[in-house]
């Protein structure tokens, strides 16, 4: 099931995506660390009832933040549509021992259909250069690579810009 998360989800979501960050630095991507994601951005996602959480018999599996505010790094990005009616994916995170199962997909497949329901011309995101896997997940389902932007608390390399059209 795929609901709205609260405040009292975060501390769950906390421990997630620390087991995801130790495991993708297992595997050398240095994609999230003691900066990001932080406690304060999920409970600002939380407070604009952006924070989605796929639980699956009472435990958190993963979570996905879907917003309509665009971050100004993103202004830059010579985008496939207007920045008029967009949404942008943030903080997809499946905890490690529930990776490659679909749920990732799951939350994509409820982000998208959120998206179209709410008659949204795009699908926007980022992901980390270094991390090839989160490339082809999302060049698979369609998205386009734009350009890149950069978060220098987190990384030295560049995310990539990625938007599909609804």
């Amino acid at each position: 099931m795929i609901r709205k998360g609260t405040r009292s989800d975060i501390s769950n979501i906390i421990e997630i995506t620390k087991a995801c960050a130790v495991n993708m630095i297992q595997q050398n991507i240095h994609q999230w660390n003691e900066y990001y994601p932080n406690k304060e951005a999920f409970l600002k996602d939380a407070e604009r009832s952006e924070l989605y959480i796929l639980e699956i018999k009472n435990v958190i599996m993963g979570c996905i933040t879907i917003s309509t505010f665009m971050d100004e790094e993103y202004i830059p990005i010579s985008w496939l549509t207007e920045n008029t009616n967009n949404i942008y994916i943030h903080r997809l995170a499946i905890h490690p021992t529930h990776q490659g199962k679909g749920y990732a997909q799951k939350l994509m497949d409820f982000a998208e259909t959120f998206a179209l329901k709410s008659n949204c011309i795009s699908v926007r995101l980022d992901t980390f250069s270094q991390n090839s896997r989160n490339q082809k997940f999302y060049e698979h389902r369609g998205y386009k690579r734009l350009g890149n932007i950069y978060f220098p608390k987190q990384s030295k390399h560049p995310f990539y810009c990625y938007e599909l059209i609804l």
